[in-house]
């Protein structure tokens, strides 16, 4: 079995591609805040285990069996966040850290059963896909509120939930998982947008960075 540090290095790679950009030292240092000589210590030992595929001065891949691992972590740590907000009460914004912490150390054996205690959920807290057992995952068909067209109805799918902050303030304002919102304008010259929320008609200005970090369907 992968150590917690070989996991997260496969997990990150798998997020990096998954954005369709080329995982390199750079940005997975970047990503999970070491230095980029202990990214390359890591990358030769993952290749030399056969999980990722190095191809000098052009980044590194995760190899079949690499990705079946990232996968499987992801599955783990998508289902535990559901598990934490629906029965523990976390707030969307506290479940990731704690799913980060736990995901190491749950059995495949133990997730299953979860999974099933749980209802077989298909999206976890923030609208990303959970993967079955099986490995596979659901195609979805978000898009970025800041690309989005104004002046039409849109239902939030996916918030990223790399920042707390985001979420926290998404809460303030009364935004969550499936919320109807209205995309009235979009500023062109720093990126923002202006929303109403549902039928209460409320405006709401969100800056680039958060409109950014919004998907949406519809």
């Amino acid at each position: 079995m992968p150590s917690q540090s070989k996991e997260d290095y496969l997990k990150n790679i798998y997020h990096i591609q998954e954005e369709g950009r080329k995982a390199n030292t750079g940005n997975l240092a970047g990503v999970l805040s070491v230095s980029p000589a202990s990214v390359s210590e890591m990358v030769a030992k993952l290749s030399k285990l056969g999980w990722i595929k190095n191809e000098p001065y052009h980044g590194f891949m995760l190899t079949k069996e690499g990705e079946k691992i990232s996968i499987n972590l992801i599955r783990k740590h998508r289902l535990l966040e559901v598990f934490l907000q629906q029965h523990l009460n976390y707030e969307w914004d506290e479940v990731h850290a704690e799913a980060e912490r736990l995901e190491h150390v749950c059995s495949d054996m133990f997730i299953d059963k979860l999974e099933e205690y749980l209802g077989n959920p298909k999206f976890d807290p923030h609208g990303d896909p959970i993967p079955d057992k099986h490995g596979r995952v659901a195609s979805t068909k978000y898009k970025l509120l800041s690309v989005a067209v104004p002046e039409k109805e849109y239902i939030i799918s996916k918030v990223n939930d790399a920042s707390r902050e985001i979420l926290q303030y998404l809460s303030k304002i009364g935004l969550k998982l499936n919320s109807k919102i209205t995309l009235m304008e979009k500023i062109e010259f720093d990126g923002s947008v202006i929303i109403t929320i549902g039928s209460t008609g409320k405006k709401q200005l969100l800056s680039r960075v958060m409109a950014e970090q919004i998907f949406v369907a519809g």
